[in-house]
């Protein structure tokens, strides 16, 4: 019973480290052999009972018979003299097998144990926590803010692990607080010393494909696929469909009545504008239905060096390349291939048109920059421009738009 009394002592918070008792008795005996090794020098002739339904063990320790006068290793060895004490029929050459009891190796040792076996239990427990998120790289979960840092959000999930939400895998307009639930997915397991460090992350594309599949029942059950997923976070979002059943419409199915369930996924991604199109082999077809909503006129594809030439009337350029460039940026994401605009016009107009470059001793640069991100670098392609649309598509005020105007109109009235 002292063993036992001692084990349980040892193990007094298995139950918070949800550690089996087997396993446990498993760590203990490897614990223990450690400490006698320690102690004599080698663990050969001891032998370790264990009982793992009792939760208890036993050390008992092998030594032969020599004459009195011939000890000469005690921890192997024991007198005659001392072995008739246990038995009194024992002959010299036989051998003794004596019971350890725990608290015969010292109160030190007993520490050193203890502290030991808190050390394996711990290592076991971040043993199983890498290979449980090894797992589970790739995949959706849910845990709880618990601490919000500048460069970093710390979670919780229901088990209390610690999983780590990075700044840069955050959603730009992402804002958390204590006891938020944040959803993401498992990026990525490091092991930091020997302590896994569990990374989620809200940026990958590999996030928005896994919430297709979770809130679109027909990618969930294998009717729609998801080809390929390109974004920038927070902002803007493009995912080829396809399906192997001709009487579903993939994209329709995707997006939903009125865009009911493509909805959820967007308030997620905090507002992130998603362009969901049909997937084709078709490369000519891809690229167009890539570059919605703009409409392209014909397109002059180069396969060796990956790029496309897309030909444009004036007024489709800047739907085609969009705010901040980023539609044609995920255009070509999406699809493998370097987009090269060319713009269709008026030859006439074309030929006495001027780069608004020309006009920086007038309009400020940072202006003209703006103007440039949607895909308007001349004068008379702003011209064209409906004054409102460009106040919505840029960071400009109209009345900074309406005096760019005046300058220009000037340009082609004197």
């Amino acid at each position: 019973m002292e063993n036992l009394a001692l084990i349980d002592s040892f193990s007094e918070f298995k139950d918070d480290k949800l550690i089996d008792r087997v396993t446990l008795m498993a760590i203990l005996e490897d614990v223990f052999r450690n400490a006698l090794k320690k102690k004599f020098g080698s663990d050969d002739n001891f032998d370790i009972i264990i009982n793992p339904d009792k939760g208890d063990m036993e050390i008992w320790q092998r030594r032969v018979i020599v004459a009195d006068d011939d000890l000469d290793l005690d921890h192997l060895e024991i007198t005659l003299t001392e072995a008739r004490k246990i038995e009194p029929d024992f002959e010299i050459g036989e051998e003794v097998s004596e019971e350890v009891k725990l608290i015969d190796l010292g109160r030190r040792a007993i520490l050193a144990l203890r502290q030991n076996l808190i050390s394996k239990i711990h290592e076991h427990d971040n043993t199983n926590l890498y290979k449980q998120f090894k797992d589970l790289i790739g995949e959706i979960y849910t845990a709880e803010v618990h601490h919000v840092r500048p460069r970093v959000v710390i979670l919780v999930d229901d088990e209390g692990n610690e999983i780590i939400l990075p700044k840069e895998k955050q959603i730009p307009s992402d804002f958390f607080r204590k006891g938020d639930n944040v959803r993401g997915i498992i990026e990525n397991v490091e092991l930091k010393g020997n302590k896994p460090q569990i990374i989620m992350s809200r940026t990958s594309e590999k996030f928005l494909e896994k919430l297709f599949e979770q809130e679109i029942p027909e990618v969930f059950d294998g009717l729609i696929m998801v080809k390929n997923v390109v974004r920038i976070p927070g902002e803007k979002a493009k995912v080829a469909v396809d399906s192997y059943d001709d009487r579903i419409d993939p994209v329709g199915a995707c997006v939903g009545m009125k865009g009911s369930r493509i909805h959820g996924i967007v308030r997620e991604l905090g507002n992130e504008n998603i362009d969901v199109i049909n997937y084709t082999s078709n490369i000519q077809l891809y690229i167009t239905r890539a570059l919605s909503p703009a409409k392209v006129s014909s397109i002059k594809i180069n396969e060796e060096t990956k790029r496309a030439e897309v030909f444009l009337k004036l007024e489709e350029v800047s739907k085609a390349i969009g705010r901040g460039g980023h539609n044609i940026k995920l255009a070509g994401q999406l699809t493998g291939y370097e987009l090269d605009v060319i713009r269709e016009g008026n030859v006439a107009e074309e030929e006495d048109d001027v780069e608004l470059t020309e006009f920086s001793d007038e309009i400020d640069e940072w202006v003209i920059e703006e103007f440039a991100k949607i895909g308007l670098d001349t004068a008379r392609s702003i011209l064209k421009q409906d004054v409102n649309d460009l106040v919505r598509r840029t960071d400009l005020e109209e009345e900074t738009i309406l005096e760019v105007m005046r300058i220009l109109k000037e340009e082609f009235n004197a």
